[in-house]
């Protein structure tokens, strides 16, 4: 995939958590910028013909740098946590204002 759009997919994201005005959509934008980030960086760390580290030959070849993956599947998995819990505080704001608009619940009282 092309860097470009990754950077696409995350401005996608950035537009729509700026004009946004329901918790749960803007949850999900934030989710979608941070699939678009890992997208970025596992563009960044891919090397065109390289190989699997694990199955190389003895001797100096083109291998694809493992560490970029392994980052990124554990920022997959803490960004569902993360996600979830998110989710789960919007059922609760939902039970205590009985609404997930963003103006209903920072309305204040004078």
């Amino acid at each position: 995939m092309n860097p470009i759009l990754t950077f696409i997919v995350i401005l996608i994201g950035i537009y729509g958590l700026a004009t946004s005005k329901n918790i749960i959509k803007s949850v999900f934008c934030v989710t979608m910028i941070e699939a678009g980030i890992i997208l970025l960086f596992l563009n960044l760390g891919n090397l065109e013909g390289g190989d699997i580290p694990i199955l190389t030959q003895l001797g100096l070849v083109d291998m694809v740098d493992p560490l970029p993956q392994a980052l990124m599947i554990t920022t997959i998995v803490i960004g569902s946590t993360i996600t979830s819990l998110a989710l789960m505080l919007c059922i609760k704001i939902f039970h205590h204002y009985g609404s997930i608009e963003w103006k209903t619940v920072l309305k204040r009282e004078d």
